[in-house]
């Protein structure tokens, strides 16, 4: 975690009920059941890197920027970081990826991307966040590996 924050005072948002699921939280055994906006909407849990806040209560991630196609395997997570200057938003993203990577069949097509307008280097942060070779480069280091860890660890319910 950074030392300054870069948004010292967040805006904080409430959470949205959670909808009863089947005993079992693996998206992966429900393959023959179509995945819908609201099992995605389950990366809201990921920790912010700078805050001990859910990406959902800071707004970064909301069930309206995501987009599940099932007929093309195909998910969109649209994500506004809380700062035009956001050092933070590539690790957010690499989050998002990662958590979709292990909770989705594998048929299915991942795309990450910064709301536009949302992000000083949007293009460069989707490109970086959408390249399957800078995407397993950043998991192998360990310093970044360990930071999606700690965001990723079921401190939310």
């Amino acid at each position: 975690m950074p030392k300054e924050l870069i948004n010292a005072n967040p805006v904080l948002h409430g959470k949205k009920e959670r909808r009863a699921r089947s005993e079992s939280t693996n998206i992966d055994e429900y393959a023959e059941e179509p995945i819908d906006q609201q099992e995605i909407f389950d990366v809201r849990d990921i920790k912010d890197p700078e805050h001990p806040y859910s990406l959902e209560e800071l707004n970064v991630v909301s069930e309206g920027s995501i987009e599940v196609n099932g007929e093309m395997n195909y998910v969109r997570i649209t994500f506004t970081p809380t700062v035009e200057h956001c050092s933070m938003a590539t690790i957010i993203g690499l989050c998002l990826r990662v958590k979709l990577m292990r909770s989705l069949p594998s048929r299915y097509k991942i795309d990450i991307r910064l709301a536009p307008g949302s992000h000083a280097t949007e293009d460069a942060v989707n490109k970086q966040l959408n390249d399957k070779e800078r995407v397993a480069a950043a998991l192998e280091n360990p310093n970044l590996a360990e930071m999606v860890a700690e965001c990723l660890a079921p401190t939310f319910a």
